[in-house]
């Protein structure tokens, strides 16, 4: 990602609690550093990234939260009100079609039409150009809800190609949705950790993401490596220890056996990315320190 080439539209997603935001404010903070212009698109959050970045609290309004970085907390209602502007053009002429009970009585029945303003806004941002015709914006990316959702909301452009009349509704959709399959600008990062079920669920995400939406899979992830203390060897004799009294040196022996746990799950989990998905995944080490801080993410951008 950040060491990564001239992608210029990036999904990250992954399981709920993984460090999806982390990732992003490091990710973006590599690349601002690199002279990229960067906008990080959320998806209607609970908002932290102004506390990872030190910025002003960020919302529906796309704002400046660092050198190169921009930001916005996307709301769907306003995003819907900002594309319907975009297509018609003229403000009262939207407010014929868009602002009325029974318009937006309808709008609300349309399945995915909330998560297609907010994926297509942040597609729409990678459209923007300055006056003199370069892109406001290197580098789109987008903070996408977690597994699920996710993927819900990436299938969205699909049906409404597959679905819907040509129109501009249809048009943006295919615009969009070639460039997210086009893997030399567009990528999905999953993020996950070095545990049995975040993995499990990162390599189920991958095979959705390859086998139904043959959507690109830039690189995954994993959060919150511990450094390993540990050879395999040392971790099997701690496996093998029995029941531990409370003599002097249990406590220490049961403290061991506690990290060379951890630290054969974390081998098992990065050995099973790594195989099952033919990839060597990028590992943020666990910050003892809050990794939510300025200071936090400028040591993690050094890595993504």
């Amino acid at each position: 990602m950040g060491k990564g080439g001239k992608k210029r539209f990036l999904i990250v997603t992954g399981k709920g609690g993984v460090g999806k935001t982390t990732v992003c404010a490091a990710e973006a903070t590599a690349l601002a550093l690199r002279g990229k212009r960067v906008l990080v698109a959320m998806c209607n959050a609970k908002e932290r990234l102004s506390t990872m970045l030190g910025s002003d609290p960020v919302g529906s309004e796309v704002a400046l939260v660092g050198k190169n970085i921009w930001a916005v907390n996307m709301d769907p209602e306003k995003a819907l009100e900002e594309y319907g502007m975009m297509m018609l053009k003229v403000r009262l002429l939207y407010r014929a079609v868009f602002d009325n009970r029974y318009s937006r009585t309808f709008l609300r029945a349309v399945p995915g039409l909330h998560e297609w303003s907010m994926l297509g806004k942040a597609w729409w941002h990678t459209t923007e150009r300055n006056a003199n015709g370069s892109s406001r914006y290197d580098v789109v990316i987008l903070d996408a809800p977690a597994t699920g959702h996710g993927l819900d909301m990436l299938r969205v452009p699909r049906v409404i190609v597959d679905v819907v009349p040509p129109g501009l509704l249809r048009r943006d959709a295919e615009k969009a949705w070639t460039m997210f399959q086009d893997p030399a600008i567009s990528g999905v990062v999953l993020v996950t950790l070095p545990e049995e079920m975040p993995t499990t669920e990162t390599l189920e995400l991958a095979t959705a993401l390859r086998d139904d939406l043959h959507l690109p899979l830039d690189r995954v992830v994993v959060n919150g490596v511990l450094p390993r203390l540990f050879s395999q060897k040392e971790r099997e004799a701690f496996a093998g220890l029995g029941p531990l009294g409370e003599g002097p040196g249990d406590a220490a022996l049961g403290a061991g056996w506690i990290r060379a746990s951890r630290e054969a799950m974390q081998a098992e989990s990065l050995a099973r990315v790594s195989k099952e998905l033919a990839i060597t995944p990028v590992q943020l080490p666990l910050l003892f320190e809050d990794a939510a801080t300025p200071e936090g993410i400028r040591e993690l951008a050094k890595l993504v």
